[in-house]
């Protein structure tokens, strides 16, 4: 069972969507993605374009340029990470469909096998664990620009105060002494 960490990496935002791939999943479920999609397609009700929705061409070249690995990288690379790269589907290159985290829910109940319900339980607490990390940097954002608005008040005064002086002409002053 992949832990949270591996499942999160597979999770990619599209069109403001956390999303995962179909070729991820399957891999997960341990199935083709062929399968899964047929799935999809035989309970295709279930599965709205808030739920599933299929990559245009730039969006699936986008990402296909995101997850090509270099050479180097490919002894420690997963095979879901490179099923985009290579699939080919009637000739052309295969446009993935993308599941949001409801879409991933519906599955369950589209592959009922005891490894998609287990699947399906992890996927569904990392997405639950990443929308906690997103709120956490919301509020650390905010934390932060409350701090730069008080320092930068705090600093207006001392700026004020540097710039008053150097507007202030120089006084000048009578030479001492003899002045030819």
């Amino acid at each position: 069972m992949p832990n949270p960490v591996e499942l999160a990496q597979l999770v990619f935002f599209i069109r403001g969507e956390r999303v995962m791939l179909d070729a991820d999943l399957a891999a997960l479920y341990g199935i083709e993605a062929r399968a899964l999609n047929q799935a999809v397609k035989r309970n295709r009700k279930r599965f709205p374009n808030d739920f599933m929705f299929q990559l245009s061409k730039p969006e699936s070249d986008l990402l296909r340029s995101q997850i090509m690995v270099s050479k180097a990288d490919l002894k420690t690379a997963d095979s879901s990470q490179l099923v985009m790269s290579s699939r080919k589907h009637r000739g052309r290159v295969y446009r993935p469909y993308a599941f949001t985290e409801q879409g991933v829910a519906m599955l369950s109940s589209v592959l009922r096998s005891q490894r998609a319900v287990e699947v399906n339980i992890a996927i569904m607490r990392t997405f639950v664990q990443l929308r906690r990390l997103m709120d956490s940097n919301r509020d650390l954002a905010r934390k932060i620009a409350a701090l730069e608005k008080k320092y930068d008040e705090q600093f207006s005064e001392v700026f004020a105060a540097i710039k008053r002086l150097i507007a202030q002409p120089a006084r000048t002053r009578k030479r001492i002494g003899f002045h030819p």
